[in-house]
Order: C-alpha cells, then sequence, then structure tokens
C-alpha cells in the first residue's frame, strides 16, 4: 500500500487547524511527526496526522492537551 503524504498546507487543512498553527505545533515539538525532504519541503503521513489528532483526544476543557 503506498504511504499518502501531504504539504503543511494540505496537511493543516486535513486537521482542521491553521497553516501557522501547524508551523507553531511543529517549532515547538507539539504537533505531529513530519518528515523533511530537502531544506524547504515538509511533509506529513496521513498516518501520523491521524494519530496525532487521536491524541488530542479531552474530555474537558480544564485538560491540556499534548
Amino acid at each position: 500500500m503506498t504511504q499518502a503524504y501531504l504539504r503543511t498546507p494540505d496537511a493543516a487543512k486535513y486537521l482542521g487547524i491553521g497553516k501557522s498553527t501547524l508551523e507553531r505545533k511543529r517549532i515547538e515539538g507539539t504537533g505531529p511527526s513530519f518528515r523533511r525532504l530537502g531544506s524547504k519541503i515538509v511533509t506529513y503521513a496521513v498516518k501520523d496526522l491521524d494519530a496525532w489528532a487521536s491524541q488530542q483526544v479531552l474530555e474537558s476543557t480544564s485538560q491540556v492537551a499534548a
């Protein structure tokens, strides 16, 4: 099976968050795993986006997501 990869704008859209939010999470180390292909190309595996989103489940607004 072929692994699907998305660049930052499409990965952010897939997750329903802003591109700058995803970029900030990448810088902070709090976002999904990513791959750097060359000096400027960043891609995300769809399976990694899904895994990261699954870890963001909270039970109340007083909890803080990772």
